[in-house]
């Protein structure tokens, strides 16, 4: 019994590890979409203020 709830505990310890990892990727991703958008709208920016 203790070595069968053991292994539960771990189980839920590893699932909860992989959420947050995930979690973690998502951040990194969406802080990477962020400095996307705003290299593009300082590209636009430049191009408008070249051809002005």
């Amino acid at each position: 019994r203790d070595a069968a709830y053991l292994q539960t505990q771990l189980l839920i310890a590893q699932k909860e590890e992989a959420g947050i990892q995930l979690q973690a990727e998502e951040y990194d991703l969406m802080a990477a979409a962020a400095d996307l958008d705003e290299i593009e709208e300082v590209n636009a920016n430049c191009i408008l203020m070249a051809n002005l």
